[in-house]
């Protein structure tokens, strides 16, 4: 084991600041590393830049399993990572990431934070040096650096000693990080269970106490930890902890409140086995499906009004489709989560043909017969060919006028066809598919 030294500040003295780990030492397998993200590292190093592998994709190394993403971290900007990398994009606001595209498969890499927290939105100073983006980041399983290239692992924050031991800390203080991203309450209970890592009793009390934060996250943020956690194939453990740890009201209260029926809630949780038995075996499951497994115990199908004739004041309006009253009933349920309109259709047909209800159901939509508020089909309309009665000189030069060309009256459409206009047949045309249509 090497030891990193550095200072505090410019001019204090060295002090060890880092342990890193040897491959013999760590044991990481590089045969589970992909080749394209060690392309990334060797381009960047070889461009003079810091870069390693960082985050869940370490976590997931050191115990012996196959990462599904790799996270890179580095100390070259966006703009710079852009230009070393043709296939990629950079994206977000204030903190910029680079997306980094091999067809299908994105690998994220993003230059170190700095923790000056009060830097100017498309400022560099909110990117800082490989020390404080340790800092930044909240639970020391995922504030390791690994560099396939010298096969060393850099430990800022005791996450090897953690991973070993099976526990999980916090790198801010309790009474700090649940505040600053409440998203950190649920990716504690997350990493403690796919982890198999244990929470100290007082991490387990601060959990409880910032509960209700979690209901200020954006929606969006919710809605990916929430796919993440059913993806994950341990939804089924990460669940009757996010209930027991008083995450799962803020989270989704209308599912928290049907868990109090008995039956619901068995069914509820062997939904999510099941669930995590085909993750487990496929490794890839689309998210309607997730969808349907999150809803299922839940969900009635919906009473579909019959066609109303009017009520005698002139209202003819069409009732809502079956398709229509299903989707406000999955919104009600998964509610305040917002995935795609797309995966909760798909899981809607899936829902209501394990019911044994046709998805051709959904494709009618019922008609109020008579309806005077149904607008009237609309023709197509030819305007005067040039050269005809109505516009002997050709087209006008300027805007058109209302009336015929030039301000002129317009022509009279109930008499006979204009010169140059072929008469055309009702019956079937030359090809029999169709009354012929004009000359061109």
């Amino acid at each position: 084991m090497l030891i990193r030294y550095g200072r505090q500040s410019p001019r204090g003295p060295l002090k060890p600041v880092a342990k890193i780990y040897s491959r013999q030492e760590h044991g990481i397998n590089p045969d589970l590393i992909d080749r394209d993200g060690v392309k990334i590292i060797r381009r960047l190093q070889s461009a003079g830049h810091e870069a390693y592998i960082v985050g869940g994709a370490v976590r997931d190394l050191l115990l012996g399993r196959t990462p599904k993403d790799f996270d890179i971290a580095t100390d070259a900007l966006p703009k710079t990572i852009r230009q070393l990398f043709r296939n990629s994009r950079i994206i977000g606001r204030r903190f910029r990431l680079v997306h980094i595209f091999f067809g299908e498969k994105i690998i994220e890499v993003s230059t170190f934070r700095s923790q000056n927290g009060a830097a100017e939105e498309d400022s560099d100073a909110i990117y800082g040096k490989l020390e404080e983006d340790v800092r930044r980041r909240d639970f020391s399983i995922n504030a390791l650096y690994y560099c396939p290239l010298e096969e060393q692992l850099i430990d800022y924050a005791g996450g090897f000693r953690d991973i070993k031991k099976r526990r999980l800390h916090s790198i801010i203080d309790l009474n700090k990080t649940f505040v600053e991203d409440p998203v950190r309450l649920l990716r504690a209970v997350k990493y403690g269970v796919i982890s198999d890592c244990s929470l100290s009793l007082p991490m387990v009390w601060a959990i409880k106490r910032f509960a209700p934060e979690l209901a200020r996250c954006p929606h969006s943020r919710l809605t990916e930890e929430v796919f993440k956690i059913l993806q994950g194939g341990r939804s089924q453990d990460i669940f009757l902890r996010l209930e027991k740890y008083r995450l799962l009201e803020p989270l989704l209260p209308v599912i928290y409140r049907g868990l109090k029926d008995g039956k619901l809630r068995d069914k509820f949780y062997a939904g999510l086995k099941t669930l995590d038995e085909k993750v487990r075996q496929t490794g890839d499951f689309p998210r309607s499906a997730m969808l349907a497994a999150l809803t299922d115990p839940f969900f009635t199908v919906p009473q579909e009004p019959p066609p109303s004739a009017g009520d005698g004041k002139g209202d003819f309006s069409s009732p809502p489709s079956l398709l229509t009253l299903c989707f406000k009933e999955i919104k009600g349920i998964i509610t305040p989560i917002t995935p795609p309109n797309r995966d909760v259709e798909l899981a809607i047909r899936e829902l209501l043909q394990a019911r044994g209800i046709s998805r051709n159901v959904l494709s009618r939509r019922p008609r109020t017969p008579g309806d005077p508020n149904r607008p009237p089909r609309r023709r197509r309309s030819r305007g005067p060919i040039p050269g005809s009665p109505g516009n002997p000189a050709g087209p006008s030069p300027g805007p058109r006028r209302p009336g015929g060309p030039q301000g002129g009256p317009a022509p009279d459409r109930a008499g006979p066809p204009p010169a140059g206009r072929r008469r055309t047949r009702s019956g079937p045309g030359r090809n029999g598919r169709g009354p012929d249509r004009p000359p061109a």
